[in-house]
């Protein structure tokens, strides 16, 4: 898929923290001393955590080269190193109080042994807290995925993006499996964008990552501008001029069962 850009990422740095600090807001523990942050990106969850538990040893990972870089530069305070959560997280310890992961698991396949894997990274009384985007349904998600099956792109595309997230009632049987006490629930942020042109700069940095990925220079360009003229329809401009970017995310905090 090619690696992450930072710098793409942060161009919308305060909407997509803003999702981290409502889910740390809703981590109730008094003194966690140590805190992993799965997914860290360019360390601007990880610096969130830190802010809220200031006294916390806090360790950042992810399988970017470029974000862990980004995010030793940005939080020189705190511990960040590469670790791909699909694959190597029974290389870390395991006697976390809070593991934490913002917009990262809808990257990884296999859920069910992730969020099992991810909860066993905690000591007794630990809590497991995630978000992970569920915007399937809004018009960005429909046109990316209308314009990359039509007969003129879709001989360009052999592995098309795959959504790994478990639908809701799937997460809470899950965690009626492996916590002892657990919360969900859905927040959608309405972004106030200035242009089309900011969804389409959102969507570089992640989800039209694969597409552009696979494709040339020169049809990146063609495609980028196929999905734009969709944009264009699909999202009304405000009497302000503005644009509302709809992105709904799903939240849970989970309590680990282990005694």
């Amino acid at each position: 898929m090619g690696d992450w850009n930072s710098v793409q990422y942060l161009m919308f740095g305060n909407e997509r923290t803003q999702p981290a600090i409502d889910l740390v807001n809703r981590i109730y523990m008094d003194d966690p001393k140590k805190i992993i942050d799965i997914g860290c990106g360019p360390g601007n969850s990880t610096q969130v955590l830190a802010n809220r538990f200031p006294n916390a040893y806090i360790l950042g990972v992810d399988n970017s080269l470029n974000m862990i870089e980004t995010a030793k530069r940005n939080s020189p305070n705190l511990d960040f190193k590469i670790c791909d959560a699909g694959k190597d997280l029974s290389m870390l310890d395991n006697d976390f109080d809070v593991v934490f992961s913002n917009a990262c698991i809808q990257w990884i396949p296999n859920h069910n042994q992730l969020l099992k894997n991810m909860i066993g990274l905690l000591k007794a009384g630990g809590i497991l807290a995630v978000q992970t985007p569920m915007n399937y349904n809004e018009p960005i998600h429909k046109i990316i995925g209308e314009v990359s099956t039509n007969d003129k792109w879709k001989s360009k595309f052999i592995n098309h993006r795959i959504f790994y997230n478990l639908i809701q009632s799937e997460y809470y049987d899950l965690l009626s499996e492996i916590s002892s006490e657990f919360s969900i629930w859905e927040t959608i942020y309405y972004h106030k964008l200035a242009s089309h042109k900011d969804i389409m700069e959102w969507y570089r940095g992640t989800g039209l990552r694969p597409y552009l990925n696979a494709l040339s220079n020169e049809d990146k360009i063609v495609f980028e501008q196929d999905i734009f003229d969709r944009v264009g329809k699909e999202y009304p401009v405000q009497e302000n001029g503005t644009i509302i970017f709809r992105f709904p995310r799903f939240f849970f905090t989970a309590k680990s069962k282990r005694i």
